[in-house]
């Protein structure tokens, strides 16, 4: 294993082949409450190759008109977000060492072709609090550098249950999914992998 940044903590296998399976569950309700959609890149339009939802009193989105931010409603179905799952406020309780609770859940599919480039988790108002992902599906190759785009990255493999903390020092740093893993879990009937992020938002 790779030394990582300060900051960084990652949890292998985290959670067992039960709790996955019951997080999988909580997830396809928060789904069916507010459907996946392809979020835009501000100015450009252009599509990012993951589709994505919320849960939380605030959801993370971004489109060609208003660019990255946090509100309240579903772009789409205009709807609130539903509510975060005990289970994942669980697992915050347990690792992030910061005692607010998170306003918002980012889930992010990725299908076997999709990837996220290089990027800071800057939107929020409260940096001292950590954001916690937490990955279910198949297994892809996360890279994670320092908080200047140029800074050195290391690359590590995350598999289905892993949980990383970006925290402290490396609350800012910047990371990215440079390809998936097909076939690597039969956690989801289809395939692919689901990353969920829980931050905290407002500096209240």
């Amino acid at each position: 294993m790779q030394n990582l940044p300060q900051g960084i903590r990652h949890f292998p296998g985290f959670l067992d082949a039960e709790a996955q399976r019951a997080l999988v569950e909580d997830i396809r309700a928060v789904v069916e409450a507010a459907p996946l959609y392809t979020p835009e890149m501000p100015g450009t339009g252009r599509k990012m190759s993951v589709c994505m939802t919320n849960c939380g009193t605030l959801g993370w989105v971004t489109d060609k008109a208003g660019g990255y931010r946090y509100q309240a409603a579903h772009p789409v179905t205009g709807k609130p977000w539903p509510p975060i799952p005990r289970r994942l406020l669980a697992i915050w309780n347990e690792v992030s060492g910061h005692p607010a609770a998170p306003e918002a859940c980012l889930v992010n599919f990725y299908s076997d072709t999709a990837r996220m480039g290089l990027h800071q988790d800057r939107d929020e108002q409260d940096f001292s609090a950590p954001v916690v992902s937490v990955s279910l599906g198949d297994d892809c190759l996360f890279r994670v550098g320092g908080t200047r785009r140029a800074d050195p990255t290391v690359s590590f493999r995350l598999s289905s249950g892993d949980v990383v903390v970006l925290g402290g020092e490396s609350r800012l740093a910047f990371h990215g999914v440079d390809r998936i893993y097909p076939r690597t879990s039969t956690l989801l009937k289809n395939g692919g992998r689901i990353n969920l992020t829980q931050r905290k938002v407002s500096a209240r």
